[in-house]
């Protein structure tokens, strides 16, 4: 098993980075490697919710599932993601720190056949990809403009 974990601040409010991230069909949007992600379960986005996305994986489209384990808004998102290599569990966290989001992963790989002695790569890769799609979201997000009260009041 990998484990991998990291953390970055958004400088945008909890529920505005926890809505966003939660709804998987958001994600081709700022990280180029998915190629697109559907909701495949009816209903609003939350426990259960589950999603078919497809993603670049050493340059070759690479299919998974995604469903939300956990899901307790704005502070937790937790979910598993099939692949035909690897199984993830992971968990992200939210906190809001000064008006702006503090973002924390934490994925446990779980390499199946030959890509379990790959194991290092598969860590080395996975954490500065990680780093990079998460960063890719800070600028995405810090690049919307700023919602005020007024945009939310019914006329």
């Amino acid at each position: 098993m990998v484990h991998i974990e990291g953390e970055i601040i958004i400088d945008r409010p909890v529920q505005e980075v926890f809505d966003f991230v939660a709804d998987e069909r958001n994600e081709p949007r700022y990280n180029p490697r998915m190629l697109h992600a559907e909701q495949v379960s009816s209903g609003p986005i939350g426990l259960g919710t589950r999603f078919r996305a497809e993603m670049t994986s050493m340059g070759r489209p690479a299919a998974m599932t995604i469903e939300n384990t956990g899901y307790e808004r704005p502070r937790l998102l937790a979910s598993t993601t099939r692949l035909s290599t690897m199984d993830i569990d992971g968990v992200l966290l939210f906190d809001p720190v000064d008006g702006r989001t503090r973002m924390r992963w934490q994925w446990d790989l779980k390499p199946r056949g030959v890509l379990r002695l790959l194991s290092p790569l598969i860590a080395r890769m996975g954490r500065r990809q990680e780093q990079t799609s998460w960063a890719s979201l800070k600028r995405y997000l810090e690049a919307q403009p700023v919602s005020s009260p007024a945009d939310n009041r019914s006329t």
